[in-house]
């Protein structure tokens, strides 16, 4: 387990230098708000496209690892909407519950597949990124329309408009097009968006730890504690299940574990507030977790080894 925590370190150690940049004033607070844009609309879609365009989408292989993220993922939001009716705090507390058992930072993912696993580690995660990121934004905009129906729908289909619009599901489709077409390598373009791609892990993990806030968290413990334990425990346990139930082998099954035990991520926040959800109990969620996850992590991967 040490060994583990070694080798995940580097990457925690990023997101804590990015949260004292961001409180320290430097470079300047526009200046991480402008580093968001960059990671989300520029760095990630050149990640994600030159590595899911060049990448195997054929095999049984990939069949048993999209299943696994699946089994993972739904049993999380499944304890997530039992808990949240178990609660019965009203919509808006509900819906951050079921994110916050079920959704992850895909950029910790990246950043720790890549630092256990190398090239062929990241490959995996960003293929998890591509299975995972348009299944689980549909789902959790369905969930706030049954949580919190509004007249007319019109914040729904404002979300549904954004997914549509999305630069990491443009560039994951893109990238699928490309790969059936079998275009891809693209002379000089893949190349550099290839030299882009190397700089989202670094900037994005700065970006994640910019955007914590430790000063004046309230929020109630119950909902806290229940996201956390969707998250940090059914999720990976899940996981493991349907990784031996479906015989996946031992690298996917070890990248697939990294989602399972990842804190909830940062976008849950944003469709918090865009949805009329709680949005000061989802920052609260994500700062927990992200710090729980200190600890959680090295042990699930211990147990995956």
């Amino acid at each position: 387990m040490l060994t583990t925590a070694l080798a995940i370190a580097p990457v925690f150690l990023l997101i804590c230098t990015g949260y004292a940049l961001r409180r320290g004033g430097i470079p300047s607070e526009e200046f991480w708000n402008l580093n968001d844009r960059l990671v989300y609309f520029v760095l990630m879609p050149a990640l994600f496209f030159v590595r899911i365009s060049e990448a195997d989408l054929s095999g049984e292989g990939l069949l048993r690892f999209a299943g696994t993220l699946y089994a993972g993922f739904f049993a999380a939001v499944l304890f997530g909407v039992a808990a949240a009716l178990w609660l019965a705090r009203g919509g808006a507390v509900g819906t951050s519950v079921i994110q916050g058992a079920g959704r992850f930072n895909t950029f910790v993912a990246l950043a720790v597949a890549e630092a256990l696993h190398g090239a062929e580690g990241l490959q995996l995660a960003v293929l998890g990124a591509a299975l995972l990121v348009p299944v689980v934004n549909l789902t959790v905009v369905s969930l706030f329309a049954v949580f919190l129906p509004r007249p007319g729908g019109r914040p729904i289909r404002g979300a549904l408009l954004s997914l549509g619009t999305n630069p990491l599901i443009l560039s994951i489709l893109a990238a699928i097009g490309f790969n059936a077409a079998g275009l891809a390598p693209i002379p000089v373009l893949s190349g550099t968006l290839s030299v882009l791609g190397q700089a989202a892990l670094p900037i994005m993990l700065l970006c994640v730890g910019a955007s914590l806030r430790l000063r004046g968290l309230t929020a109630d413990a119950a909902p806290v504690a229940l996201a956390a334990l969707g998250k940090l425990a059914v999720f990976p346990l899940a996981i493991l299940a349907a990784a031996s139930a479906f015989g996946l082998a031992p690298l996917p099954a070890a990248v697939a574990l990294v989602y399972g035990a990842l804190p909830t991520g940062v976008a849950a926040y944003t469709l918090s507030r865009q949805l009329g959800g709680d949005a000061p109990l989802m920052a609260t969620m994500i700062t927990v977790q992200t710090l729980l996850a200190f600890a959680a992590m090295p042990v699930w991967l211990t147990l995956a080894g």
